[in-house]
């Protein structure tokens, strides 16, 4: 191989994902020289919008789909042309009670249609006082904990003190998520909906003593105070083109095609990061290095031994769909039009999620998968093409839980295990339509159907995460342990080496198209060089 000549730079940023963008644009304004380096041939890591099938003029969010996590204060400093549109149905949850279809809407923008839903379905008014005090609570915590997630990390006391609710704090920092549900909802499906958003992107179940659980469904009720997930106008290529926009504009360097192979520190002074472009190795210097990677990936690039602990596993099943036609319910009582432009669930009762768990613990396809399913554009038509549009198509985003990579982990059964989970995972969307989906999918300019499915394998080996865990490793509470040291162990972003920071999903305070861990990174090099 040819070796280039080394370049210097105040920051080299490892990952052109989200994360790595909102750090270079924050550094590149305050006068520091960036480089960002992305294996792919494009940035964006999984914040991307793509053409999955031939001759369909539809541009699908083909990896994360909503936004809800990503603050208003990064988008208004950074001037991110950027639209975010909030959905109006919450969720719908089919089910049959006493051999009827039937089902739990929850309507955003209408409390008296959310309540009488809970009323027809439950028979009583107890489960929606339940859900409204439940989710106050949780709102309430959202808007004291969300605004922590941009400032140096509080203490574990000073969290604690912010959110001034001891029943609230020992309810989601210090017991077991399936306590509270159990204690607090009766009906089997309630208690499912409340549990699913503790198990997006996370393999665990309600009673995990190791509270994984407590901290995915933190994550995902707080988001902007609020909670609410949104949909990108444009697809989530749209928030990645803002992001770049606004890094070249402040004059952050962007290079594709560069896979990073190792970073060699010694912790102090400069870092060499070696990449490979083309036919060419290349060296270039940063005095600071930001890694938009796992931390299991950064261990790899240090050289270092493989970690004793666990290694990080997605389970998860991300299906892509294009529609010729929204599909009929068996529940005639609801709009497909409702129940598809929110979140919708599917064999997510509380039994149904604890037993598909359990099935995929002990390394078997859930006979039931659970899964949520949405429609983008019956929020934003904008990422149909003219043609798309005239012909009435419509995508479909489904993404199944506890599909642990370990199901895939056999190479030679690897496709067909890929072809079961799909098949099942269709087939429990079917248990609740009056027709069956696949009578519903466009076909491309092949004659295919269109439907895609990645596995946490297919993850990993396309966006490089390990075991494809969207989260890069299990999330954590966002308070700091100790006594921070610096300024990264201030922001959570700190590695074993004083001039390399984490500023992607395995930060502190990482998981989710945030740009929360971009950020803080960003503060912690400018308040180290302030001083």
């Amino acid at each position: 191989m040819n070796t280039n000549a080394s370049s210097r730079y105040d920051v080299v940023i490892v990952g052109g994902g989200h994360n790595g963008l909102v750090a270079a644009t924050y550094l590149a304004r305050a006068g520091r020289r960036v480089l960002v380096l992305e294996r792919l041939p494009r940035v964006g890591g999984a914040a991307v919008s793509a053409e999955a099938f031939p001759g369909i003029d539809a541009r699908l969010s083909r990896y994360s789909y909503l936004v809800s996590l990503l603050p208003r204060a990064i988008v208004r400093e950074l001037g991110l042309r950027l639209e975010l549109r909030r959905r109006r149905i919450s969720s719908y949850t089919p089910v049959v009670r006493d051999g009827k279809p039937t089902g739990l809407l929850v309507d955003a923008a209408d409390p008296d249609r959310t309540r009488e839903s809970f009323r027809a379905l439950t028979g009583g008014e107890r489960e929606w006082e339940a859900w409204r005090r439940f989710y106050g609570t949780t709102g309430r915590i959202a808007e004291r904990v969300f605004p922590t997630l941009t400032e140096p990390l509080p203490s574990r006391t000073e969290l604690r003190r912010r959110i001034g609710d001891a029943a609230a704090w020992e309810t989601l920092f210090e017991r077991p998520l399936g306590e509270a549900i159990e204690r607090t909802f009766a009906d089997d499906l309630v208690r499912g909906v409340v549990l699913t958003d503790a198990l997006i992107g996370t393999f665990t179940h309600a009673h995990d003593p190791s509270l994984r659980q407590n901290r995915c469904f933190l994550y995902h009720v707080i988001g902007n105070g609020t909670g609410d997930w949104d949909v990108p106008v444009g697809g989530m290529g749209a928030v990645t083109g803002a992001l770049t926009e606004a890094a070249l504009a402040a004059g952050a360097e962007l290079r594709t095609g560069c896979e990073v192979t190792a970073i060699a520190t010694d912790g102090h002074g400069e870092a060499e990061v070696t990449y490979r472009h083309n036919d060419c190795e290349v060296v270039v210097v940063g005095a600071k290095v930001l890694v938009n990677a796992a931390p299991a990936t950064l261990a790899r690039l240090l050289g270092g031994e493989p970690s004793a602990e666990l290694p990080p596993e997605g389970a998860q099943l991300k299906v892509n769909m294009v529609l010729c036609r929204l599909p009929a319910l068996r529940d005639s009582v609801v709009d497909p039009r409702d129940a598809f432009s929110g979140t919708f669930h599917i064999a997510e009762g509380y039994r149904q999620l604890e037993a598909a768990y359990g099935e995929a613990a002990s390394g078997r396809l859930p006979s039931a998968p659970p899964s949520e399913i949405y429609c983008h554009t019956l929020t934003d038509s904008s990422i149909l093409g003219p043609g798309a549009i005239g012909q009435g198509l419509h995508t479909l985003t489904l993404f199944g839980l506890h599909m642990p990579a370990r199901l895939f982990a056999d190479p030679s059964t690897r496709e067909d295990a890929k072809a079961r989970a799909l098949a099942a995972s269709l087939a429990q969307l079917d248990e609740v339509l009056a027709e069956p989906v696949a009578d519903c999918l466009a076909t491309d300019a092949d004659g295919r159907p269109c439907v895609e499915a990645k596995t946490p394998l297919d993850l990993e080996r396309e966006l490089g995460l390990p075991g494809g865990h969207i989260f890069h490793h299990d999330l954590s509470f966002p308070y700091a342990e100790g006594d921070p040291a610096g300024a990264a162990e201030r922001w959570g972003v700190a590695t074993a080496h004083p001039n390399v920071l984490l500023c992607g999903a395995g930060a502190v305070r990482g998981g989710g198209v945030s740009g929360i861990p971009g950020h803080n990174a960003a503060m912690a090099v400018l308040e180290e060089t302030a001083r």
